[in-house]
């Protein structure tokens, strides 16, 4: 029943564990907390303990604790299992029996150096991290999973209550610890959640100390039907694009262009990592709303670009069919003012998968977007 995608000895980070002890998940080289590499790598391996303990719960590994396979992904780094977040299955057949299944989808896990003792100076610089899974297709989750991927395609998940279940979790994880450090990670739809979270906290809280590490985000856009254009086609269709927006959002959207201007002077401050491949078509928007944002700066000037960075077509048709615009039709939580935007263009395995992430030598660019 093992599979050895889940057994860290052989598809963890093998860079990371000291030679001739790969066997041993306690053996891990020292973790350098200023390096961006080993940061990254804890947390895509932490969010893969989630995928890997819902499969340890949909295997029957749980109750068979030699058999579990998730605590390495966590322990190996001095992290322990805090929390978990779990939501029960929706499928008809569980409605009609009444069978409680609850299927794991989160986790909060807290910085255990070894011994118990405190860290010495300086300390690293997290003290809890917040993870979240993405889809499972092959897992018999993947029926919620997908719901919930149609309302990220619909700009609906915000309502859902797993992502509600999961900011009320971090909100009370910073109201007991106030002076702790709060890490969000996630993978794919999991990203999305983390990215939910972390707006959450700046719109509603103004805190902005929430390092959040986004593995393949999904991004809702027209950037994979552009994939194929020469440059200056696309830089064309973007420039009418943004003109097009900017010019909705003086007319008929402009009370939308306005609740966005608010919205993004409160998510500025905060930047969060955002990891994405350029072949991954489902985060490849997040590529092109950062690069064209300030290409089309330069090209059709910053006034007009800043106005339609904040606008979607999505947005748009949402807002032109509710009636009243009432609060809840206000929040449209899907763009970003800043990030910084991590670009793997290593040619070699699926473009969309988290392991990638804790791979050494990838090709791997990184720049800061500042909304200003």
């Amino acid at each position: 029943m093992d599979s050895s995608d889940d057994k860290f000895a052989v598809s963890g980070p093998m860079h990371m564990m000291e030679i001739g002890t790969g066997s041993s998940p306690t053996k891990m080289a020292a973790i350098d907390w200023d390096n961006q590499e080993h940061r990254r790598c804890i947390a895509a391996c932490l969010t893969n303990g989630i995928y890997v303990m819902e499969n340890d719960r949909s295997k029957i590994r749980l109750r068979q604790r030699a058999h579990e396979l998730a605590p390495a992904w966590w322990e190996s780094f001095h992290f322990q299992l805090f929390d978990k977040l779990e939501h029960p299955c929706k499928c008809i057949c569980c409605k009609m029996s009444g069978d409680g299944t609850r299927f794991i989808y989160g986790a909060v896990f807290k910085y255990s150096p070894p011994g118990g003792a405190p860290p010495p100076p300086p300390p690293p610089p997290v003290c809890f991290i917040v993870a979240f899974r993405g889809t499972m297709p092959r897992d018999p989750t993947s029926f919620g999973d997908m719901g919930l991927n149609l309302r990220v395609l619909f700009n609906r998940q915000h309502s859902s209550s797993r992502f509600r279940n999961a900011r009320e979790l971090v909100e009370q994880l910073l109201d007991s610890n106030p002076n702790r450090v709060v890490w969000l990670a996630g993978h794919s739809l999991g990203a999305s959640m983390a990215l939910d979270v972390g707006r959450y906290m700046m719109i509603k809280r103004k805190h902005n100390n929430l390092p959040a590490f986004l593995f393949n985000p999904p991004q809702v856009s027209l950037a994979p039907a552009a994939s194929g254009m020469d440059e200056k086609a696309k830089r064309r269709l973007y420039g009418f694009s943004y003109s097009l927006k900017y010019g909705l959002g003086q007319t008929i959207l402009w009370p939308l262009r306005r609740h966005m201007e608010v919205l993004f002077e409160w998510l500025s401050p905060w930047v969060p990592e955002i990891y994405v491949h350029d072949r991954d078509g489902i985060c490849k928007g997040f590529i092109d709303y950062f690069v064209m944002r300030e290409q089309m700066g330069e090209h059709l000037g910053p006034h007009v670009a800043r106005s339609a960075t904040m606008l979607s077509y999505r947005d748009g048709l949402i807002f032109s069919a509710v009636v009243g615009f009432g609060e809840k039709n206000k929040e449209q939580p899907h763009l970003l003012p800043s990030a910084r935007l991590w670009l793997n263009s290593t040619a070699d395995g699926n473009a969309h998968e988290l392991r990638q992430w804790w791979q050494p030598k990838l090709m791997l660019t990184s720049k800061q977007y500042k909304w200003v």
